[in-house]
């Protein structure tokens, strides 16, 4: 590390008498040596400590097989001296060599080392910093052997605490990150144990002071721009290694450069949190308290994993800074989006929340569900994907409600990818969780003021804009406010709306809708076409998602005023299955706009069905495929028919 630049004298001037003006220097912390004093007027010898603890480098020494456990260290002594230099005095170091190494590339990287050092800890030379740096740039690029499970094995040794019993396990990352699901015997319950690789004493203490070091040389330089930030990572510290002269087996490597990926690029202690697929949500209830989460197959579940008050608050600001957000004592509470897209809501100390720091992650599906994931789940069937499919083509306005975590978002985006392919949409979110493969799509999000006296942005404000933009497909995340009277409005202007609200049921939407601070009149309510009903419910002994109904808003009853509704699906509890009631307004009104006759739209239901059912028998269910194949219907209908036993054609 460079510390402070000191005065130079400017060339072709006279040097200036140490009297009236003394040479100031700068001065560089190298790693594992104490910082050099200037020498007396009697000058002395004075020992240094090694780079390394002697211990280490003893055990380091020992497991190599350089010397017996009795050998003393190689000694690294600092010697001082008198040297007049225009004028000024310099401490110098004579660096012994850690190690001897046959390897003449490295010798000859020691070498150049200690030429551009100087062997000087006070050096004149301003650019001093930059050349130091350089050594540890990728200039010098090193030969870096990346971890493979199937070539390496693991890096784990798990070993069940007593007074659980195994119950399954998986890998939340391969070779790295082992999960067991076990029961406690004690209370019964199922819990979450992950296991990371164990370090021994030596590694641990290696990975701190790596830690520390690559502080001063993690700072990029040009030609180190743009390059992966992973193999950046590991060049340091391949480097670093290398300068204390330490040579770690394989093993030993890997291990310690998992923790500094984990630190440095992921999410610290929560890592294999959010990169285990089967996580829905991560929820951290405050201090000394395990970490509860929601699993896909396990339901809610307790974790081995707890954090003391001040990692918890260091892992808190962490969060919100690569959220973008500040948070503290004066602004406890934050609502943001992490980086992969994550929804985060975190409270700071216990200024609002009495058990310390807490916070909940609902994690974000970097390749959303398509319409054949939900076929597959049982949450529609194909009939009704049908019917939604021919509704938006047919730009039927249509909203999903049910209650928290029923599924509603993710069916919104499921239903979406039938929009064509050419249509512009508008998506408006509190946090980003749409996902589209569409080209003519404007993702817009809300905005808190960023500065006192600034403008937030809201989702009434994104609305109001949107209508500006024609556009002819409006997606909104959640309406909750007085959002909901521009989103009809839109509806009653002829915009396709698609959107999501909490409640329990067709007359508790209403309801909602038709008071605060909501207010929607009710006449307005009539351009909304289709209401899904979504619900968590038990199946056995899972805990599944459905859709409990499918109703069609058919307008107003002139003699009561009450809105009226007609059921077009409907789920049946002891079949798990859904029945089709074998009525339904809105398929009558596109064959009405289409001119079809009854013939002909179950014929345009029985192809839509037919083609879904093949993507789902030939395994393209990621969206980008789901999406090129439904976008080439709208193109050449004729080409995805006569190529529906090999799709695959289409979507390469």
């Amino acid at each position: 590390m460079v510390g402070e630049a000191g005065t130079e004298k400017k060339p072709g001037k006279k040097s200036v008498s140490s009297e009236k003006k003394k040479n100031k220097t700068i001065t560089l912390k190298l790693p594992g040596f104490f910082s050099g004093k200037k020498a007396d007027k009697q000058p002395k010898k004075v020992k240094k400590p090694v780079p390394i603890s002697p211990l280490l480098q003893e055990e380091e020494d020992i497991s190599r097989g350089i010397r017996e456990p009795d050998e003393m260290a190689l000694p690294l002594t600092e010697e001082t001296e008198h040297e007049e230099k225009k004028g000024g005095k310099v401490t110098r170091i004579k660096i012994a060599p850690i190690v001897e190494k046959p390897d003449r590339g490295v010798e000859e990287n020691r070498k150049e080392l200690s030429k551009m050092l100087g062997t000087e800890k006070e050096s004149r030379d301003l650019n001093y910093s930059k050349k130091f740096l350089r050594k540890f740039s990728l200039s010098r690029k090193a030969d870096i052997e990346e971890y493979s499970f199937e070539k390496h094995g693991s890096l784990v040794d798990p070993e069940l605490p007593p007074g659980y019993e195994y119950s399954r396990e998986y890998w939340a990352e391969e070779g790295k990150a082992l999960v067991y699901i076990a029961l406690n015997v004690k209370t019964r319950l199922k819990e979450y144990l992950l296991f990371e690789p164990a370090l021994t004493p030596f590694e641990y203490e290696l990975l701190e002071r790596l830690h520390e070091d690559l502080r001063d040389v993690l700072i990029l330089t040009d030609e180190e721009l743009g390059i992966d930030r992973k193999y950046l990572l590991f060049s340091k510290v391949t480097e670093l290694l290398t300068y204390y002269g330490i040579h770690l087996d394989q093993r030993s490597l890997f291990k310690i450069e998992y923790y500094l990926v984990r630190n440095y690029l992921g999410w610290g202690r929560i890592n294999a949190l959010m990169v285990d697929p089967n996580i829905e949500d991560v929820s951290c209830d405050g201090d000394e308290i395990p970490i509860f989460l929601f699993h896909r197959k396990e339901l809610n579940i307790k974790t081995n994993i707890k954090f003391e008050s001040e990692a918890l608050i260091a892992l808190a600001i962490t969060l919100a800074q690569r959220s973008g957000k500040h948070i503290s004592s004066a602004n406890p509470l934050i609502d943001a989006t992490l980086p992969d897209g994550s929804r985060l809501q975190l409270t700071f100390g216990k200024e609002v929340t009495s058990r310390g720091t807490s916070f909940t992650i609902r994690k974000f599906r970097e390749k959303p569900i398509t319409p054949i994931d939900l076929m597959d789940l049982k949450t529609f069937n194909a009939d009704m994907m049908a019917y939604f499919w021919l509704a938006i083509e047919n730009n039927m306005s249509l909203v999903f409600i049910g209650g928290t975590a029923s599924g509603k978002t993710t069916s919104l985006n499921a239903v979406s990818l039938f929009i064509p392919p050419l249509a512009k949409v508008i998506s408006i979110e509190d946090t980003r969780e749409v996902t589209l493969f569409h080209d003519n799509w404007i993702a817009s999000i809300t905005r808190d003021s960023v500065s006192e006296g600034g403008t937030s942005v809201d989702m009434f404000m994104l609305l109001k804009a949107a209508m500006r933009q024609r556009p002819e497909y409006i997606l909104v995340g959640e309406v909750r406010g007085i959002e909901a009277q521009t989103l009809f409005q839109a509806m009653n202007t002829g915009h396709t709306t698609f959107s999501t609200m909490h409640a329990g049921s067709v007359d508790a939407a209403i309801h909602r809708l038709e008071n605060e601070p909501l207010n929607v009149p009710r006449n307005m309510l009539q351009a909304l076409n289709i209401l899904s009903i979504q619900k968590q419910m038990q199946v056995g002994s899972d805990r599944v998602r459905r859709s409990d109904e499918v109703v069609e808003i058919a307008g107003i009853d002139p003699a009561t005023g009450n809105i009226m509704v007609n059921t077009v699906f409907e789920y049946d509890t002891l079949t798990d299955s859904f029945r089709y009631t074998g009525r339904s307004q809105v398929l009558g009104d596109i064959s009405t706009l289409n001119g079809w006759s009854k013939e002909v739209l179950l014929d345009e239901l029985e192809m839509r069905k037919a083609v879904l059912n093949a993507i789902k028998t030939q395994d393209l269910r990621d969206y980008v495929n789901f999406t090129k194949v439904i976008q080439a219907y709208y193109i050449d209908r004729q080409r995805v028919v006569d190529n529906l036993d090999n799709l695959s054609r289409i979507t390469t």
